[in-house]
């Protein structure tokens, strides 16, 4: 504990000599092993957690009936334990006999190259790159150092990858966007002219899809972290260290800054500008832009069904009840309101 206090800059409270062999969580927990607690919501399982220690706030240590790791942020701590912990996949250099390379590849003599992949023209592989099972890098696209393509990995043609980036299975980088022009009751389609561009250290989950631009790139920026299920169109960009929760959808060219905070469900229209540090809850449809910092919500959340039932019956008046008050407000010498005003028509 004392090893890792050091290491974490963090304070012990209890034995310093307890020692740790893994990470746990808190309830029930394992013997030999530290948890954490960072949501209050959990704090009742302190009492009855078997784990040997436990990561914590000054507030919760007189409570833990183990030694504890004391630190402000006890999650951001967890975390790096479980790095200290964790056993790292690192490339076993070589290239499969059923993969297909093309002669024009640069694959790096330290990288991993696994069973069924397709690497096409002038792609290039960099050093310690993992290539799971029957991944594709279409032609001249770039993959950084020490990436790692888990498996059935799309990446389209002239993609660009930055180095420590983890892309899961299903994953799709570089489809066409979805780009058509009307012709009379016909869709002519717009060709994709544009690729993707990634920095490092991104993260995207598993069947997530980020679309190659039209014109310019769809880029994200160094950090940014994608869940599972996402679609990215075309032309978006996305700041460094954003991170976006599952079954999101951004439509074309929307624009998102730097330590953005999307979580689950979140609908965005296209070519809209998100201000830096913003934060959106789950299933938010946004449709304009937000150009100031903060927390920003739409949608209305679960309810009883014969109230809700009672709401939504009421919602279709509120048109109506906008324009009564109008007409309240401006008093009896307002003079005779129109009926396109009565229902509401300048709300």
């Amino acid at each position: 504990m004392a090893e890792l206090a050091g290491r974490l800059d963090c304070s012990v409270v209890g034995e310093g000599t307890t020692r740790i062999s893994g990470v746990c969580a808190l309830s029930p927990g394992q013997p030999g092993h530290i948890g954490f607690l960072a949501n209050p919501t959990y704090r009742r399982l302190l009492g009855h957690t078997e784990a040997a220690a436990v990561v914590l706030t000054e507030a919760d240590a007189p409570s833990s009936p183990v030694p504890a790791l004391v630190a402000s942020n006890p999650h951001l701590v967890f975390a790096r334990l479980a790095e200290l912990f964790a056993s790292p996949r690192c490339a076993r250099p070589g290239i499969h006999a059923t993969a297909v390379v093309d002669a024009t590849a640069r694959v790096h003599s330290g990288a991993e190259i696994g069973s069924h992949c397709v690497i096409e023209a002038d792609a290039e592989i960099g050093d310690a790159v993992v290539l799971g099972p029957h991944c594709v890098v279409a032609a001249s696209a770039r993959i950084g150092a020490q990436s790692r393509l888990v498996a059935r990995v799309f990446i389209g043609v002239g993609v660009t990858m930055g180095a420590r980036c983890v892309i899961h299975p299903g994953a799709v980088i570089g489809a066409d966007g979805f780009g058509f022009a009307r012709d009379g009751v016909r869709w002519v389609k717009v060709p994709q002219l544009g690729t993707v561009r990634i920095g490092d250290d991104v993260e995207i989950g598993a069947n997530t899809t980020v679309d190659r631009g039209a014109l310019d790139d769809t880029v994200l920026d160094e950090g940014v972290k994608l869940d599972n299920q996402i679609q990215i169109g075309h032309n978006v960009r996305i700041g460094a260290h954003t991170a976006i929760a599952a079954c999101t959808g951004i439509s074309g060219s929307t624009v998102i800054g730097r330590r953005c905070m999307i979580a689950g469900g979140v609908g965005m229209s296209g070519h809209l500008q998100i201000a830096d540090d913003v934060v959106i809850t789950g299933m938010t449809m946004v449709t304009h832009s937000l150009h100031a910092a903060g927390v920003y919500s739409s949608g209305l959340p679960v309810d009883d069904n014969r109230r809700w039932q009672r709401n939504v019956a009421r919602f279709r008046h509120l048109d109506t009840l906008a324009g009564r008050v109008r007409r309240l407000e401006r008093g009896p010498t307002a003079g005779v309101v129109p009926a396109a005003d009565e229902e509401g028509s300048d709300a």
